[in-house]
């Protein structure tokens, strides 16, 4: 198979350091790996992302899916040109997570010249299914809606 990704292989610590600042790094998320066509990012389980009952906040499982579905899609077009921003995410709840992390995995279902479609799994570090989420990605030319090329 073909990489997706503009530009090569994304650089994993480039991409935490990236959110390091914004609400990907008060969850403490981190991206782990990437393959050809997939990107993983990694949140604990902590006092940021639980809800006062001890479990996985379903919004925090939703933050983790568009983080790493949106970086994914913006690792996936040239910058230069174009600029993915998020427009739709759902998400199913499936099992409580309640300490060590949860792994999300986000995949591209579509990926077209305006949108693009990604499936994100978050499971537990058991590989338990805990939140399966769909992202779309509406994929806009630089400088329209704010958005600048880098």
């Amino acid at each position: 198979m073909t990489t997706i990704w503009h530009g090569g292989v994304p650089d994993l610590a480039a991409m935490t350091r990236l959110g390091a600042q914004s609400m990907a790094g008060f969850l403490g998320i981190e991206f782990v790996a990437v393959g050809d066509d997939w990107l993983r990012a990694r949140m604990p389980v902590s006092e940021r992302t639980k809800q006062p009952y001890g479990r996985l906040h379903g919004g925090a499982s939703v933050a983790l899916a568009e983080t790493v579905a949106s970086i994914a899609a913006a690792m996936s077009v040239d910058p230069a040109v174009s600029a993915a921003v998020g427009m739709e995410i759902n998400a199913n709840h499936i099992r409580p997570a309640g300490d060590g992390h949860v792994y999300a995995t986000a995949r591209a279902e579509a990926r077209g010249r305006t949108s693009q479609v990604w499936s994100i799994r978050i499971e537990d570090e058991d590989g338990r299914l805990v939140c399966i989420a769909r992202m779309t990605a509406a994929i806009i030319p630089v400088g329209r809606g704010g958005v600048s090329g880098g």
